[in-house]
């Protein structure tokens, strides 16, 4: 594929038509992570944190961002997911959380977006939940890393992909 898909013949931008394409189950990917002072992970792992279970609240916003994709980027087709996951390990060597996202749908169209915004959400809300003691904390390496389905078939990032 060596063109831009969402712009008609006279350069505007338009919502890709999928109606021809066959339903097929399709997967996605992503990853990301948020680093942190290595005393806001502490304050994560032991649960001291006065908001609440950051790691179950993230989760849960993940799975609502990814629900909410087609809301959000202009030319997203509404999906019906039939399953998101979202894994988030804390990393004492990063130091921060690691966030892994699978999504998941019957269709005709790709969940590459809901996989990365799963993730772009779920880091957003570790974010807003502890920027009270670490303002400087940054989201970073957010990015598709496999999937599959589709008439593009397969496909893996080329860095390959490390057991989460």
């Amino acid at each position: 594929m060596n063109e831009l898909t969402h712009f008609n013949r006279k350069g505007q931008a338009h919502m890709v038509d999928v109606s021809e394409k066959d339903q097929t189950h399709r997967i996605a990917v992503a990853e990301g992570l948020i680093r942190m002072r290595s005393e806001t992970l502490d304050l994560i792992r032991q649960g001291g944190h006065k908001k609440g279970d950051v790691l179950g609240i993230a989760r849960i916003a993940g799975i609502m961002g990814a629900k909410r994709t087609a809301d959000l980027i202009p030319l997203c087709h509404p999906l019906a997911l039939t399953r998101v996951d979202l894994d988030l390990r804390l990393d004492a060597d990063v130091p921060g959380v690691r966030c892994r996202s699978s999504a998941e749908t019957l269709g005709r169209t790709g969940v590459e977006m809901e996989a990365l915004m799963a993730v772009q959400v779920a880091l957003l809300t570790i974010y807003d939940m502890c920027k009270a003691v670490d303002r400087g904390m940054s989201i970073e390496n957010v990015r598709l890393i496999r999937k599959t389905g589709g008439k593009s078939g397969d496909w893996q990032g080329d860095d390959g992909v490390e057991d989460f």
